[in-house]
């Protein structure tokens, strides 16, 4: 199916980070069943609707989330460049782990099999060792071309995008265990959580208490998945990232319909 500029970079910048995040562990439980609804004669009315609500505005049949995969990298394609896809999307099951890395980047961990993006190349840099153990300062070069490509999305066209594949997003986050959510609340909710990232200056201290990296300082090991990849891009590239985010985040409130 012709599909024209389909990008959805409002949930890729979100997700870009999860790739970063240097922790491995097991995947979190799954959310829990949503509570089901008091019959009708009993229920409450509600007072409000979503908190950010996203019309659906498609202008030609959609397809099926199963079938989305080959008009969502079309579209991802035409917004970031061929090469930029190719190099750090992964191609399978693009919307359904879009959804679900976007749902964990708050939580403790996410489950790296469903990230949509690819690991970024080159090895993770350090410097010193035991009480000196910190994150090289040249670490952060290894994220300047992904954060290239995302300074450069049109954000209005992107969230425009976004907003007429919004079905797909919306059926793949009540899929995942949220029958009465709405994908878009969550994704600003995670945007502000990203937003929320402490401004850190100068070198980070890092610790092996087993095998594995971790912050030395506990506030910042306290942290979130998506808090901790943002911080490991270094603060310059963090702080670009933030920029972008709050373009985003912008054009999304202003696409919504009034009420």
């Amino acid at each position: 199916m012709p599909v024209k500029i389909l990008a959805v970079v409002a949930a890729l910048v979100a997700v870009g980070a999860a790739t970063w995040y240097f922790w491995p562990r097991e995947p979190p439980p799954p959310p829990p069943p949503a509570a089901s609804s008091p019959p009708a004669s009993t229920a409450a009315p509600s007072k409000a609707g979503p908190l950010h609500p996203i019309e659906a505005v498609p202008d030609q049949p959609l397809p099926t989330l199963k079938e989305s995969d080959p008009a969502m990298l079309e579209a991802m394609a035409r917004v970031l460049g061929s090469a930029a896809v190719q190099k750090f999307l992964n191609l399978e099951s693009v919307v359904p782990n879009i959804v679900a890395t976007v749902d964990n980047l708050p939580r403790d961990s996410y489950a790296q099999r469903l990230s949509p993006m690819k690991p970024i190349e080159g090895a993770f840099r350090v410097m010193g060792k035991e009480a000196t153990l910190a994150m090289a300062p040249g670490n952060a070069a290894r994220y300047t071309e992904f954060v290239k490509v995302v300074e450069g999305v049109d954000s209005a066209a992107a969230v425009a995008a976004y907003r007429r594949l919004y079905p797909l997003f919306q059926q793949a986050y009540v899929e995942l265990g949220y029958p009465n959510g709405y994908f878009n609340d969550r994704l600003v909710e995670v945007i502000d959580h990203l937003l929320g990232t402490p401004d850190v200056d100068g070198v980070l201290p890092l610790a092996t208490p087993h095998v594995l990296y971790e912050y030395a300082n506990p506030e910042l090991e306290e942290r979130s998945a998506g808090q901790k990849a943002m911080l490991r891009v270094g603060r310059e590239n963090t702080q670009r990232l933030k920029a972008k985010l709050r373009e985003l985040r912008t054009q999304l409130v202003a696409a919504e319909p009034r009420r």
